[in-house]
């Protein structure tokens, strides 16, 4: 029997740490227009809040194969562990009608976008709703 999906938080810093050596996707729930104007973690995926649910369909082909998702809004407080909770109700949906082998595992990131920018981590603002990285 496949395992339930998890939840839990993750640091900035273990994020940085966890990225490269992982097939990890991070997810920002934020508005087109927040994301434009403050910027998003490079390499991140814009799949807003608001029709959050009716994209998960096409979230789940992007996700396939990756072993990690990281969501996040601004600060990780509404938005951002909401949506991840969403996800984490598909995938166990997903894992009972035997539709998927197994989920990633699902993290969302402490602090948000805010925590991570001021940390001064890696921002982009090249505008993509899939970002390939800056």
């Amino acid at each position: 029997m496949a395992s339930l999906p998890s939840l839990s938080f993750i640091s900035a810093t273990d994020l940085i740490r966890l990225r490269p050596s992982s097939k990890l996707a991070i997810v920002d729930v934020r508005d087109e227009g927040l994301r434009s104007d403050l910027g998003h973690i490079a390499g991140s995926w814009n799949f807003e809040r608001d029709n959050f649910s009716e994209k998960l369909p096409a979230l789940m082909g992007k996700l396939e194969g990756q072993e990690a998702v990281v969501l996040h809004c601004g600060k990780s407080q509404h938005s951002g562990p909401a949506c991840a909770n969403k996800l984490v109700e598909h995938l166990a949906t997903l894992l009972s009608k035997k539709e998927i082998e197994a989920a990633p595992r699902v993290y969302i990131l402490e602090k948000g976008f805010t925590g991570w920018a001021s940390a001064g981590f890696p921002v982009c603002t090249c505008g993509e709703a899939f970002c390939e990285g800056c």
